[in-house]
């Protein structure tokens, strides 16, 4: 692990590469078209803070952290001071809120996720279902990360299909009820302390959603080993066995999946904002590195082609972001213009990726060079918050009114 004032692995690695002595131009930033001319001066003083934050406390470190699947705890008190949680319920507007998650996402994707998850899903839903009793027990500590919170909805046996297939199941027992089942691919699920627990009520067979203690007796959690991406989070497999949580901590206002809906298309918009994100960090590599590293006696950067896939990387990012900001700016999103937002953006981020990890060469396929953790984290992005293929269907139906699911 790389401590502050030492250089890390990626670094050290990084500076005996053949550099280029080539004048360093005023370069116009990824941002080609200016959209982020859409924010207000307070949010674009906000972005540039979090961008110090990312440039200081975690672009150093991240690849060792995702080398060795840790999650940097230690920095949650000064992201808690950045006041980005939930930043609509603010009054930020959605353009900035998705700009916050692209800059986290195109400096350390696993970052984004635990940010994403914990406050666009967790914090969230205590804004939108919880009661008085419940925001004053759990917001304030929740905002100021002095508490982390998870999303458990996904099981082991249905992803997508969770909705009419959710085995996990809450009894009323008293004062209480007793959940008995299992989760699977929870962020931040290994040590957080709280779930929004999505269980079936198992004698009328309507949703359910509670706020879970995660220290409950009846609560084992197993961290998910050997990913190839996202390995900063810390993904968990959940059991739940006679877990006794009280009618305090059910969620009033979570009746139906419908209300899960609610949530899951702004964590969906989020995602899209990720491939933006990560795009955005895929071209920011691979300039750096094509006008840093010298071949036949030249920089990278001087090749036609290179020149042709950092600019279809630079377009692809730039028809990525215009959509999202398209999108944030309509007065109220449907699913389907999410869907396709998510199917699109993260389509293209697939490409800008592959793009980017072939201009690096060999160097692209190790984490020194932070290309191949890009590379490898975008395939998460591609499929979580529903995969490309359910988010195409769904637009399909819009745009056809035939239903192509079973």
């Amino acid at each position: 692990m790389t401590v502050p004032g030492e250089l890390s692995k990626s670094e050290l690695s990084r500076s005996d590469l053949p550099k280029s002595d080539l004048p360093r131009l005023d370069l116009p930033s990824a941002d080609f078209f200016s959209m982020e001319s859409g924010l207000t001066g307070f949010e674009q003083q906000k972005l540039a803070r979090l961008r110090e934050f990312l440039a200081e406390k975690v672009a150093p470190y991240c690849v060792d952290w995702w080398n060795a699947a840790e999650f940097p705890e230690q920095i949650l008190p000064e992201l808690a001071k950045l006041g980005l949680s939930t930043a609509i319920q603010q009054g930020y507007s959605p353009l900035f809120s998705g700009l916050v998650i692209a800059e986290m996402t195109r400096v350390d994707t696993s970052l984004a996720t635990f940010f994403l998850v914990h406050h666009d899903l967790f914090v969230e839903s205590l804004y939108l279902f919880g009661n008085d009793d419940q925001r004053e027990r759990y917001l304030a500590d929740a905002l100021a990360l002095r508490t982390t919170g998870a999303f458990a909805l996904t099981e082991p046996e249905h992803g997508s299909d969770v909705a009419g297939g959710m085995t996990t199941t809450a009894r009323r027992d008293g004062d209480g009820w007793l959940i008995n089942g299992s989760k699977r691919w929870i962020g931040n699920g290994t040590f957080c302390d709280h779930m929004l627990l999505w269980a079936r009520d198992a004698e009328t067979g309507e949703m359910r959603g509670f706020i879970l203690n995660a220290e409950l007796p009846g609560v084992t959690r197993e961290k998910i080993e050997n990913k190839i991406a996202l390995r900063t989070v810390q993904n968990a497999h959940i059991l739940l066995e006679d877990v006794r949580v009280l009618e305090a901590d059910r969620f009033q206002g979570i009746n139906s999946f419908r209300d899960t809906n609610v949530l899951l298309q702004g964590s969906r918009v989020m995602v899209a904002w990720q491939a933006v994100g990560q795009q955005l960090g895929a071209f920011d590599i691979a300039r750096d590195y094509a006008l840093n590293r010298l071949q036949f006696g030249k920089p990278l950067a001087s090749f036609q082609l290179v020149q042709a896939q950092l600019v279809k990387m630079l377009g692809n990012a730039t028809a990525s972001l215009a959509m999202m900001a398209q999108l944030t700016s309509l007065p109220e999103m449907r699913m389907d213009q999410v869907a396709l937002a998510k199917a699109f953006t993260t389509e293209r981020m697939r490409e800008t990726v592959a793009m980017g990890r072939a201009i690096l060469g060999g160097n692209g396929i190790v984490t020194d060079y932070r290309m191949a953790k890009c590379f490898a984290d975008a395939e998460a992005i591609f499929t979580y918050e529903g995969s490309h293929e359910v988010n195409t269907l769904i637009t399909g139906r819009s745009i056809t009114g035939i239903s192509a699911f079973l």
